[in-house]
């Protein structure tokens, strides 16, 4: 699916940015950040996952905040909405659950606001991508 992504160029309409993985979604080396970053991959959908964050990294908001952008390149709150966007991404590949659906259970309780945010980062709509990449998997897997 990887090589099937980046093979594919699409300058005219919405350039490469659909086949790219939203942003950079490696572990830190800093011990605190990764213990975090690690928190989040799991609990992402949670409600409030950034307070969550601060608790698990025993520092103080602000602090948390500051280093974190440090360490990652992202606010908390950027990195939580990559998570979210990726696992997005990946439900529309391989589901047909409806797209508010796929909102919730990536933990947007607002739909729209899903919508809007997955076209912002992915230049596409929710739905178009589905259309683009569910198909290809599906076409992909029948030939092996």
């Amino acid at each position: 699916m990887n090589v099937a992504r980046v093979s594919m160029i699409d300058w005219h309409v919405s350039g490469q940015q659909p086949y790219a993985t939203v942003t950079s979604l490696r572990q830190s080396p800093d011990g605190v950040i990764a213990k975090c970053q690690t928190w989040a991959a799991e609990r992402f959908h949670e409600a409030s996952p950034v307070a969550g964050m601060v608790q698990v990294s025993g520092l103080p908001e602000r602090t948390f905040k500051r280093r974190f952008k440090q360490a990652t390149g992202q606010t908390p709150l950027e990195y939580i909405h990559a998570l979210r966007i990726e696992e997005a991404k990946r439900l529309l590949e391989v589901s047909d659950e409806p797209v508010e659906a796929i909102a919730l259970e990536c933990g947007y309780e607002d739909a729209g606001f899903f919508n809007r945010m997955f076209k912002r980062r992915v230049q596409l709509t929710p739905g178009q991508y589905r259309k683009r990449f569910g198909g290809l998997r599906r076409e992909l897997a029948a030939r092996i």
